[in-house]
């Protein structure tokens, strides 16, 4: 099954008289790029929580916190003003230049950006501190992971639909590709009495449609595509980290579906063409996403 690169997970672990809260969500990206808000007393382990989402997630952007949570924290704490009010600073200097409102709840974001809050305790963590928070940081990791895989799922729904769609519009092409070129040789035949009259070598009008009628053929075209959304849905299946290798066959797809177009010459072909492209664009859009 594939997964989606976009996904959230959330974890809390009870140390001593505070409730630390690891929260980590991700979004597509061609690479690995972690961001992360880590209270002071966890900042060593920062080396090792990245290791362990790149190791989980492979790539995206992801953005990973880790505060205590002040609401449900009993033991005595500090709030530390100048830190506070650099944050708060900020954040409304940025308000201001971008004519953004403030959000009433502030003071509680503000709180939990990173040494914004202390306790009593010594910054040395224990180990038996470090192994609850440990614990909590690889189920807030292997939440998101399900996320992913349940957002996976359902794109994968809508990728089998958007083929299937495309490959019944490629099937309803073959009625007017018979039927355009019976047109195009009564125009051509019209077009060429209105010019010399029917006094014309009609074995060489032939060989001319001929010619004519083989740039305009869009045999290979069709089975190239129809090779393209086969390829697609067996990459599909083959679960995930197919991502990249998804997105280059829609490239495909899209040269064979242009080139139809242009070699259409009829305005019934050339609907067909657009519902496909559209289609597509759907598939190329959600593609990203896809790890």
């Amino acid at each position: 099954m594939i997964q989606s690169m976009t996904g959230y997970g959330k974890a809390a672990a009870e140390v001593g008289n505070r409730k630390v809260i690891v929260e980590i969500k991700s979004l597509n990206s061609k690479a690995m790029d972690i961001s992360t808000k880590i209270i002071q007393a966890y900042r060593d382990k920062e080396l090792d929580i990245r290791s362990r989402i790149t190791a989980a997630l492979e790539r995206g952007k992801v953005d990973f916190s880790l505060y205590i949570d002040a609401a449900a924290a009993t033991g005595a704490q500090t709030i530390n003003a100048a830190i506070f009010n650099n944050y708060l600073q900020q954040i409304e200097s940025i308000a201001a230049q971008t004519d953004y409102n403030v959000p009433e709840d502030i003071i509680t974001t503000v709180l939990r950006m990173p040494d914004v809050i202390s306790t009593n305790q010594q910054d040395e963590v224990s180990d038996e501190e470090w192994a609850a928070v440990s614990k909590a940081v690889d189920q807030a990791i292997n939440a998101l992971v399900e996320y992913r895989k349940v957002e996976g799922a359902a794109l994968e729904k809508k990728f089998r639909e958007k083929i299937a769609n495309i490959s019944a519009l490629l099937n309803s092409v073959e009625p007017y590709e018979k039927e355009r070129v019976a047109k195009i040789k009564d125009r051509m035949r019209a077009s060429m009495i209105d010019a010399v009259g029917k006094n014309y070598d009609e074995n060489r009008f032939e060989q001319e449609m001929i010619f004519y009628i083989e740039k305009l053929d869009i045999s290979e075209e069709k089975q190239r595509l129809s090779n393209h959304l086969e390829y697609f849905i067996k990459t599909l299946e083959e679960g995930h980290g197919q991502g990249k290798k998804l997105g280059f066959i829609a490239q495909e797809m899209g040269r064979e579906i242009n080139t139809l177009g242009s070699k259409s010459n009829q305005a019934e072909m050339q609907n067909i063409v657009v519902r496909m492209k559209d289609e597509l664009e759907q598939i190329k859009e959600q593609v990203l996403n896809v790890m």
